[in-house]
């Protein structure tokens, strides 16, 4: 039995400053991280931030796509089984566009899995946008119309969404 969707996303700690400085060192490219820790009830709570290199070919075009390194997400995989931890999805920043999944990202995305999208853009709380993308049906793959539509959780935790890449200075 397929767990529920979650409603909410919650940080510890300093995740989201990591999250934040992560995203943004990729400037002008989409920066990219993979989000670590558990399910409580209707809650995922990251506990790990797991940067990545955007590996996207041709390098051109890391402005507007990212791609994950397989070998990083292997390595974050066990890590997180080692130590009781899941790997509940993936972050990546939009430097130019609104944080919302575009029909790019929902295509090259296998679901059910968490997507978090930092937005370059001067949005205030708006910046971060936490999104449940659910199971595609694999019998109509590549049609973009045929996607599930993304839904968005609430981000709660430590540090407001708003304003996290001024704490810790």
């Amino acid at each position: 039995m397929r767990a529920p969707t979650p409603e909410r996303l919650q940080f510890d700690g300093h995740c989201l400053i990591v999250l934040e400085r992560a995203l943004l060192a990729a400037a002008p490219d989409e920066g990219c991280a993979l989000l670590l820790g558990a399910r409580a009830g209707s809650t995922l709570c990251v506990q790990w931030i797991w940067p990545c290199r955007n590996m996207w070919q041709p390098s051109q075009e890391r402005p507007q796509r990212f791609s994950l390194d397989p070998r990083e997400q292997l390595l974050a995989q066990r890590w997180c089984r080692s130590r009781g931890l899941t790997v509940l999805g993936v972050a990546h920043s939009h430097p130019s566009s609104a944080a919302v999944p575009s029909s790019t990202d929902r295509a090259l995305c296998v679901g059910p899995t968490l997507m978090l999208i930092r937005s370059g853009l001067p949005l205030g709380r708006a910046a971060l946008r936490a999104w449940w993308i659910p199971d595609a049906n694999p019998d109509r793959a590549g049609d973009c119309d045929a996607l599930p539509h993304p839904i968005e959780l609430l981000i709660t935790g430590e540090a407001s969404a708003a304003g996290a890449e001024h704490l810790g200075e």
